[in-house]
């Protein structure tokens, strides 16, 4: 795949980059494992400073940011300007956070006597250069939210982003510089998918995060086991979104468009499953049906546009083929199912019904503004349409009935279960998934110690 920023609402290629050199990736690989001899020596309160100018900077960057990632990945340019801000907000926060994160932990009085010790404690150290294999769909955020607990830990990072999203990529290495944090502190390698490999066998990179797709996963997994290195693997999800009968049905109908169709449908913790109890599936159908065809498809860039193009030709394709596939083997069409006539990687907002397991889009993650429909005749039924996916990143359920939470909390194989209410990652909580989703978190505590030599120091008596 050519290193190019390619606008998705027309097909326009603006710009092409010629991959890095053999010599250049060795300078920057050279200049990582320099930069980390000091900058792990760094105080927390020197790192907070330069991430916290880094959150000004991009602040003052947003709208211009924003369009940029508009135009190269096809997102609502009020959705960017959104992403801009979440990144700022996660940097303020792990400058804040990030020392009593990373604390020295003390054991128990007795605990420290019976191992034979005066003293003992737990220390997290960082472990050194940090390669991100990032995806275009949240291309400042997927990013950010690596970066700053790695950086804030006393990592370096290296990024090898999409392929489709270059200008954006080099806006952060040059958003990190700007902020006064030294060259080798973040870098942006601009290579393709198949120099991954042998980065990563590198001695001088310490670990890996990946948030992509299963064959991306696969093989950046496959490589650090060989090497014997820690990895974080996101790789997506088709969140399951079940509705009981005590759910506010308005309420739960309003917010399930908003779930499905966030950042043109291209969302890994996007609900693409709709589980509806069988007393109030018409209503919840109808009123879903309705928001959907309602939304507004049009130039990402104009202010109340709510769908825009996907972000690439191939992604449009492989997304008329689940809905093809389903269609073929007795789906219905509810709303959608076809693209608008116009220029551009465009797809109506699309809801299928009467899904079946024989079908792909079952089991696949539908990358667009696809959604599919279930029938449940009782809670055990939702659960069990719920769980029967390869994936489990997040999931979401709308009851007001005790009982029912506690059941779902127990039963449903996600990362995260959100109550009345849509998924959305926050600093201060763990992401990442169960199953084929991957494993490992980012955010919170959890991420920021993924990336961590967690040490015991022990003194004798």
């Amino acid at each position: 795949m050519p290193i190019a920023t390619v606008n998705p609402a027309n097909g326009e290629t603006l710009k092409r980059y010629e991959a890095m050199g053999e010599q250049e990736v060795e300078r920057r690989l050279q200049l990582a494992e320099a930069t980390f001899r000091t900058y792990r020596l760094t105080t927390f309160d020197e790192r907070a400073r330069l991430l916290r100018r880094a959150a000004d900077l991009l602040d003052e960057d947003q709208r211009d940011i924003a369009r940029l990632m508009t135009t190269e990945m096809g997102k609502p340019v009020k959705q960017a300007r959104a992403e801009a801000a979440k990144c700022a907000k996660a940097m303020r926060w792990y400058a804040d956070h990030a020392p009593g994160l990373l604390a020295d932990e003390e054991p128990s009085a007795d605990d420290v006597k019976d191992s034979g010790a005066s003293r003992a404690l737990v220390r997290y150290r960082p472990l050194g250069p940090v390669l991100a294999v990032m995806p275009w769909n949240f291309p400042l955020w997927q990013v950010v939210r690596f970066a700053a607990p790695a950086l804030m830990a006393g990592n370096v990072g290296l990024l090898k982003h999409a392929s489709n999203v270059p200008q954006t990529a080099l806006y952060l290495e040059d958003l990190f510089h700007r902020a006064g944090f030294g060259e080798g502190t973040f870098q942006t390698l601009l290579i393709g998918s198949g120099a991954v490999d042998d980065i990563l066998r590198d001695d001088r990179v310490k670990a890996a995060t990946l948030t992509g797709s299963e064959p991306a996963g696969r093989a950046v997994a496959s490589t650090a086991s060989q090497m014997i290195k820690k990895t974080v693997l996101e790789l997506g999800g088709s969140d399951p979104y079940v509705v009981m009968p005590s759910a506010d049905i308005d309420r739960a109908a309003e917010i399930a468009v908003t779930a499905r169709v966030q950042n043109n449908g291209q969302s890994c913790i996007a609900a693409k499953r709709f589980i509806v109890h069988t007393d109030v599936y018409d209503a919840f159908a109808e009123r879903f049906v309705r928001g959907m065809q309602t939304l507004k498809v049009g130039d990402p860039l104009e202010e109340d546009t709510e769908i825009g193009p996907l972000a690439s030709e191939q992604g449009l394709a492989d997304l008329e083929e689940l809905v093809d596939d389903a269609t073929r083997s007795g789906a219905r069409v509810l709303c959608g199912g076809e693209r608008p006539d116009r220029d551009g990687w465009y797809y109506r907002p699309t809801v299928l019904a009467g899904i079946t397991r024989e079908m792909r889009i079952h089991h696949e993650e539908a990358f667009g503004p696809v959604a599919t429909l279930y029938r449940a005749a009782d809670l055990d039924e939702a659960v069990l349409i719920a769980n029967d996916s390869p994936f489990g990143l997040s999931s979401n359920v709308w009851t007001r009935d005790e009982a029912e939470i506690d059941r779902f909390v127990r039963d449903l194989e996600a990362g995260g279960v959100y109550v009345n209410g849509m998924t959305a990652s926050h600093p201060a909580f763990p992401f990442g998934g169960v199953k084929r989703s991957g494993y490992g978190r980012e955010l919170s505590g959890h991420g920021i110690r993924e990336f961590c030599n967690i040490t015991t120091v022990w003194h004798g008596a």
